[in-house]
């Protein structure tokens, strides 16, 4: 009987160290699988545009952290053709062992494609196709992993027609024109330099039929540069002239006398309110940042405020001046800024500034949205209202605001009370117009004359 228990518990035993033993094979055999197999290649292709036009910029990217990329490979084809646009491939650095030793874990093919690079494409249906093999080896599989992405392929520009006539316009002024594009447009407006204003499609016009008010940047003397355009997702453009007769104006000049006592008056305050700004050097360097480079930043942020804008018409006649005002100083006055004798900075003044009482009530020049109130820098205490379809006011150098942003104001409501905020040397109202971020001459939009000649005898305005 004890051997007999003795032979049982030996079987048991050794039934328990089969299974173990069992069990040991099948994780190692698994590990062995993970170790050979891994993770696939990550694999992702980019565009620069949704479709492929002339030249459509493309960045493949690939990527392998755990054991490392082998092999990338990225290639265009169409129909029963292809290109290879670029091809790598990588070996590992150090001792041969697949979990030691430098490898790629990811890397990127650029290239670019279109008609310009190859010139045998037609339209229809592109592939790009991104290959990836992972590192390997007796331990190792390549493991390869394959994306596609497919893309359509267009080589002509939308249709573009010009519908309103009579374009007559002023440097640093602004216009309003009317258009028809075709079904492929996907952007479409007016270029005027390196100033980019965006249409809309026209109320109560036939579909296609779209309009812009645009901006004349107060440096471009040249209509040659102001064109319509429009442009599909592939990048296929078409353009037009328009400008039937165009004013130069050349900019007025000012000499701007810096004096210590008004350095110490507007620099500490502008520094105690601007987050950021360094308060380092003499008050003339620190002054010298803010209406260089702090300027420009300020001219950004506003522009990029005044690109959102309402899509529909919010104001209505003529904008109002700011009542029993002086004319101080007017637009694209270009100042130079001396300093004990010498010429220290140059900058251009792109508004009115208009001078009454001081803490005069300030009136909402047409009525719309405000979309800004609050500090501004070389603004000072400052209010930007929209009016509607790219066009906005700015009031600068406040002291005292009595809206906020998201408010809704009408024409000739006191939103503001003046001040010498900023980068001011006395009370005054400095009053900007603005185009889709371009500040445009604000005398145009003051004159109810311009405004039915310019824009209402081309678009029917609000009454």
């Amino acid at each position: 009987m004890a051997k007999g228990l003795i032979g049982s518990s030996d079987r048991r035993g050794g039934g328990r160290w089969l299974l173990l033993l069992l069990a040991v094979a099948v994780l190692g055999f698994a590990a062995w699988g993970a170790l050979r197999l891994g993770p696939a290649p990550a694999i992702a292709i980019d565009t620069d545009r949704p479709a492929v036009g002339a030249a459509t910029k493309v960045v493949a990217r690939f990527a392998e952290p755990w054991g490392g990329l082998g092999a990338v490979t990225l290639e265009l084809v169409q129909g029963d053709r292809s290109v290879v646009l670029g091809t790598r491939k990588f070996a590992r650095a150090g001792a041969f062992n697949p979990l030691r030793g430098s490898f790629t874990a990811s890397t990127t093919i650029e290239a670019t494609v279109g008609k310009t690079a190859q010139d045998w494409l037609k339209e229809g249906e592109v592939v790009l196709r991104a290959s990836a093999e992972r590192m390997h080896g007796p331990l190792r599989s390549g493991a390869p992993a394959v994306v596609e992405r497919r893309l359509a392929a267009r080589f002509r520009p939308p249709q573009l027609q010009l519908e309103s006539k009579q374009h007559y316009l002023r440097q640093g002024g602004a216009g309003a024109v009317v258009f028809h594009v075709g079904e492929s447009a996907a952007r479409s407006g007016v270029r005027a330099g390196t100033a980019v204003s965006l249409s809309y499609p026209l109320p109560g016009g036939a579909p296609g039929t779209r309009f812009a008010l645009f901006a004349v940047p107060w440096q471009l003397d040249d209509p040659n540069q102001i064109r319509l355009f429009a442009e599909d997702d592939a990048g296929n453009r078409a353009e037009l002239p328009f400008v039937d007769l165009f004013k130069k104006a050349p900019p007025r000049h000012d000499t701007i006398v810096l004096t210590d006592a008004f350095l110490q008056k507007v620099v500490p305050e502008i520094a105690a309110n601007t987050p950021g700004f360094e308060a380092t050097g003499s008050l003339l360097d620190q002054y010298l940042r803010i209406n260089g480079e702090r300027r420009r930043a300020t001219l950004a942020h506003v522009a990029e405020l005044t690109r959102t804008s309402a899509e529909r018409f919010l104001w209505q006649g003529p904008f109002l001046q700011m009542p029993s005002t002086q004319r101080r100083a007017s637009f694209a006055e270009e100042r130079a800024y001396t300093y004990e004798g010498r010429v220290v900075d140059h900058q251009t003044h792109l508004g009115l500034d208009l001078a009454s009482t001081a803490h005069a009530p300030v009136p909402a020049a047409n009525s719309g949205t405000v979309i800004f109130a609050g500090w501004l820098v070389i603004y000072g205490n400052a209010v930007i209202v929209d009016h509607g379809y790219g066009l906005a006011s700015l009031y600068g150098h406040l002291s005292s605001i009595a809206v906020k942003a998201g408010d809704a104001v009408t024409k000739g409501q006191v939103i503001a009370a003046s001040g010498s905020t900023g980068l001011a040397g006395g009370d005054h109202l400095h009053l900007e117009i603005f185009l889709q971020g371009t500040s445009v001459d604000p005398l145009e939009w003051l004159d109810g004359h311009w405004i039915h000649d310019n824009v209402g005898t081309k678009i029917a305005l609000p009454q």
